[in-house]
């Protein structure tokens, strides 16, 4: 009987699976048209290589986000108070030019009742970052997630990131950073609360 890994778990690296050729072929068609030789040297094995790093990429697809909200606990000694897990960094790509999105955010929630692992925020997001994504759907996704299991009275979720669509090509302006955020609950209903989670992650 097989278990799931748990938090500390050194875990071995998946096996290497096969690339399909003709997703191997797109990335030497891309190559070409990009103006270099896909047959040469540095370059032969470069579409294997980029397929496995994006089905690396994109591995949040193959996986549900909130299963990570399964488990949690009662057993809190009377706490009632704000959980925060700040500056979590994260990686992405934008959906409109699969360009990279480098970021961190700030997740908080108030617990009714339960409370969950704290590595199991960071899972959440990383379950909906490793996808095509915009930052305001990433931001709204991860809210959701953990207001729908977790049931709490209140979440917030602040993202800020950089997105190479706009740093690395087009208006080229590095340096610049976007911020979303989404409140539900209390956070959003109380001034003070919001004003409070807010200067908590440092906004």
């Amino acid at each position: 009987m097989t278990r799931e890994p748990e938090d500390g778990d050194l875990v071995a690296s998946p096996p290497k699976l096969p690339v399909p050729e003709d997703v191997a072929e797109a990335i030497r068609t891309l190559i070409r048209w990009a103006g270099d030789d896909p047959g040469r040297e540095g370059l032969v094995d470069t579409p294997q290589r980029v397929a496995r790093a994006w089905r690396e990429y994109c591995a949040g697809y193959g996986e549900d986000p909130g299963h990570h909200l399964s488990r949690t606990f009662e057993e809190v000694g009377g706490y009632d108070s704000l959980v925060l897990l700040k500056d979590i960094p994260f990686q992405s790509h934008c959906e409109h030019h699969m360009a990279p999105i480098i970021g961190k955010a700030s997740i908080a929630y108030l617990p009714r009742d339960r409370v969950v692992g704290i590595s199991k925020l960071a899972r959440v997001l990383h379950g909906f970052a490793r996808r095509l994504q915009v930052q305001e759907r990433l931001t709204a996704e991860v809210a959701d997630c953990i207001w729908s299991h977790l049931r709490p009275l209140g979440v917030a979720v602040v993202i800020e990131a950089s997105h190479a669509c706009m740093t690395a090509r087009g208006v080229r302006t590095p340096g610049v950073a976007m911020t979303t955020s989404r409140v539900m609950g209390c956070f959003r209903d109380d001034e003070r609360s919001r004003r409070e989670v807010f200067s908590l992650m440092g906004y």
